[in-house]
């Protein structure tokens, strides 16, 4: 299947991350595509992927100063493009090599028109049948939410970041 989590609150990585350790935990292997997150951008889940290793993989593209809460939509870099187009290359690439692919933050790739919504499309539609295609974003395109066969939307109630209250270590990142 495919699935979606998006929406404006705190919890869709988490989600993704949750269900790629539900997987494992029952034999599955896991490849995580990460969309706008670098490797100089080290969290808990990355940490804890390793020793999952090699049942579970992340694979971290994109620059990590880009996103975040309150984001613009601007104009990105031709840099950040081609980094997104080979995030999306390397998962496409992958796809019949996984039971589980989570494609992190790919949302904001494409809210942010940083990678082609076409794009994005056809990997949809090359998706082999047996495998679970999981995407993550603040924002997620109509056309793909359509090809969906579950969409769960997180939704802000309240933020410690609205109160000054920076990320913190083990809990957002």
């Amino acid at each position: 299947m495919i699935q979606i989590y998006k929406g404006k609150g705190k919890g869709k990585s988490t989600a993704a991350f949750g269900l790629a350790l539900r997987a494992v935990g029952q034999g599955l292997k896991v490849l995580i595509v990460q969309f706008m997150k670098s490797t100089d951008f080290i969290t808990g889940e990355i940490i804890a992927a390793k020793r999952l290793a090699p049942e579970l993989k992340v694979a971290q593209f994109g620059d990590s100063k880009v996103w975040g809460l309150g984001m613009p939509k601007r104009k990105y870099s031709e840099k950040a493009k081609q980094v997104s187009e080979e995030a999306l290359n390397y998962a496409k690439e992958q796809l019949d090599k996984w039971d589980m692919i989570i494609l992190d933050e790919i949302g904001i790739a494409l809210h942010l028109g940083i990678l082609a919504e076409q794009a994005a499309i056809d990997l949809l539609d090359s998706k082999p049948p047996e495998l679970e295609l999981v995407l993550t974003g603040l924002e997620m395109p109509a056309k793909i939410t359509a090809l969906a066969d579950l969409v769960s939307e997180i939704n802000d109630i309240k933020h410690p970041y609205y109160r000054g209250i920076e990320a913190r270590k083990g809990i957002e990142y």
